[in-house]
């Protein structure tokens, strides 16, 4: 089990410490320093990481696999493979399935997550890939779309700049990985905190998390997150929830939402999921 004071990994180090899912905010640093995906590159291995890249919810995924390719090639990668999958039938193409079974790292980029979802939901490549983050045998990250997808229930679309209800929202099911969240991402960049209310109305027995752009909730395998990058992770917490009306007005109407739990975290900071609480606080930048 990883211990509650574990810290960041040294970019020194020349091997993970340990496995983990990194949920990404989107629009990540990919000139500069490179924060995210840096502790990526490092988790899957550093200068031994064998990296799959899956474009798939782009409508231009050879353009951005290969900007990833290049930022993992250039951080010194030992292998890089895109696996372009356009079509279901490619989920059981046989060389993307042996680099499945070998990588220690996948990335899932950006784009829409209904079509990322709709491509690889219950093939065989993706039942491969999952069944190793499970194990936390890889590092899984994803950034935007990638990102939605982690939860059972997933945002699929919606708006913002209202009031929570529920036609605010739309929902669809994503891969599963983190299944007891809902993800929502460029969190306060796009104003969706009443987006993820309004998720978390229609499922108060989820965790609702809101990731802001260049910033990356870091999922360790004893359920604790720390966060990385320059932005917050917002945590909706419905557990106490005393009252809502949100089964009794109509899909345009108001919800309320009494007595949830709202926490805010920041660089560094640490929030065990088993324990519903912060466990220790980042340093200031």
């Amino acid at each position: 089990m990883v211990q509650a004071h574990t810290r960041m990994l040294d970019r020194s180090t020349p091997q993970a410490v340990k496995a983990a899912v990194m949920v990404i905010g989107g629009a990540e640093d990919k000139i500069h320093g490179r924060e995210i995906l840096h502790a990526f590159f490092q988790r899957s291995g550093g200068a031994g990481a064998r990296i799959a890249i899956i474009p798939s919810a782009s409508r231009e995924p050879a353009v951005i696999g290969s900007k990833y390719r290049s930022i993992f090639e250039s951080m010194g990668a030992t292998s890089v493979e895109i696996l372009d999958v356009r079509d279901r039938d490619q989920g059981t193409n046989a060389s993307y399935l042996e680099y499945a079974q070998t990588c220690t790292g996948v990335f899932m980029t950006g784009g829409d997550q209904l079509r990322l979802c709709g491509l690889l939901a219950d093939t065989r490549l993706m039942n491969s890939i999952l069944d190793r983050v499970h194990r936390f045998d890889i590092t899984l990250a994803g950034t935007s779309a990638g990102a939605a997808v982690m939860g059972h229930h997933m945002i699929a679309g919606g708006g913002s700049g209202e009031s929570p209800n529920r036609s605010l929202v739309d929902m669809a099911t994503g891969f599963g990985v983190l299944p007891h969240t809902i993800v929502d991402q460029h969190f306060h960049n796009r104003n969706r905190m009443a987006r993820l209310l309004s998720a978390v109305s229609l499922h108060p027995d989820r965790l609702g998390i809101g990731i802001d752009e260049d910033t990356c909730a870091c999922f360790e395998d004893d359920g604790v997150i720390e966060v990385l990058g320059k932005g917050t992770v917002t945590i909706v917490d419905a557990a106490d929830m005393t009252y809502t009306n949100q089964s009794l007005v109509g899909a345009t109407d108001p919800v309320s939402l009494h007595s949830l739990r709202l926490n805010v975290l920041s660089y560094g900071d640490r929030y065990s999921i088993p324990l519903r609480r912060v466990v220790s606080t980042g340093p200031v930048r």
